[in-house]
């Protein structure tokens, strides 16, 4: 078996192949990290059966949708994701096939109500219905802690106890541990009764994940997150850096596009900039910006809405649109000219 386990910050997704047929599936991948599971399936001559998501996840964006269209390959959830693009949805004790290996399919809701572990002949990925020394958090949409603790000790916990196991989530640099271990030192488990390890679940005061609504706006409806949005307007558009701008100043080259609010222009602007927010940009574009050949600039505070309206004016006809590298808060930390309505 080919066995890779990728790590993005405390986030863990994996690679996992039969070597005698290349055939491979990719586990929970993580969306900065989708480049790298197309090089590493690539350069381990591996072909992707399925991608394949434990659960709805709330603390990172998926790349499952985006890695199936790129490798053609389906996306496997509980048929109880709220996802639309799960291609194929599977529910308890069923079985994926992958060259040569088999992976059962064990629901185990509590963390998610699609909450799934991925059961191999010598390990199980636990998603994050068990973690290395906890378990996943009750506390988020579709969280149980009763359906949690029947998952863990009516169905996990009872596998083998030399099975390791490996979860999607872990914050302290530790890559498996195995189901005898967790019984034996995870703090958690050790609350063995029904009422224990709930009202432990429900007194848990955790802090809430950076980016949950968009994490789950876009992992539960296959939606773009912001920055998914800003690098495909930014392959879409040049770039012009402050210098080169600052050095072409009144001498026409460029029609200077300010699309801030209008409070923001009026307390200061690149010299010569013309104003035309980027909300009315669509409604005003013809009055306002007459000539399509134009070579016009945008800017904004820090480079990211003018990158979206640049791109915006390209597929609007207006092919020498390009963007400040930087925003109008650079310009003014280098020292270099503003002025005033």
């Amino acid at each position: 078996m080919l066995f890779e386990q990728i790590r993005s910050g405390g986030c863990l997704s994996y690679l996992i192949g039969c070597d005698e047929t290349c055939g491979a599936m990719i586990v929970d991948p993580h969306l900065e990290q989708l480049d790298r599971y197309i090089a590493l399936a690539s350069e381990r001559g591996m072909r992707i059966h399925y991608i394949a998501e434990t659960h709805t996840h709330a603390d990172h964006f998926s790349a499952a949708r985006e890695l199936g269209k790129q490798l053609k390959a389906p996306v496997v959830m509980h048929r109880l994701s709220a996802a639309p693009f799960a291609d194929v949805r599977v529910d308890d004790g069923e079985t994926l096939i992958v060259g040569k290996l088999r992976v059962r399919v064990m629901h185990t809701p509590g963390h998610t109500e699609d909450s799934t572990c991925l059961v191999f002949d010598d390990r199980v990925l636990t998603g994050d219905t068990l973690l290395i020394g906890g378990t996943g958090r009750t506390d988020l949409p579709t969280g149980d802690p009763d359906m949690l603790y029947d998952s863990l000790f009516g169905k996990l916990l009872r596998l083998p106890e030399n099975l390791r196991i490996y979860p999607s989530h872990d914050y302290k640099d530790r890559n498996s541990s195995t189901i005898g271990a967790e019984l034996a030192s995870n703090p958690r488990l050790q609350k063995t009764k029904r009422e224990d390890f709930v009202a432990l679940m429900k007194g848990l005061d955790i802090k809430m994940p950076d980016h949950l609504t968009e994490a789950l706006r876009t992992n539960r409806t296959g939606g773009k997150t912001v920055a998914q949005l800003l690098a495909e307007a930014a392959r879409q558009v040049a770039f012009v850096q402050m210098d080169e701008v600052a050095s072409r100043l009144g001498n026409s080259d460029f029609m200077l596009l300010d699309v801030r609010e209008k409070d923001a222009f009026d307390a200061g602007h690149l010299p010569g900039a013309k104003h035309l927010p980027r909300g009315q940009l669509e409604l005003r574009v013809d009055k306002e910006l007459p000539d399509p050949t134009a070579r016009i600039l945008t800017y904004c505070q820090f480079g990211r809405i003018s990158t979206l309206a640049a791109a915006t004016l390209r597929t609007m006809g207006y092919s020498r649109a390009v963007a400040l590298d930087g925003g109008y808060d650079a310009w003014v930390k280098a020292g270099y000219p503003t002025e005033t309505r």
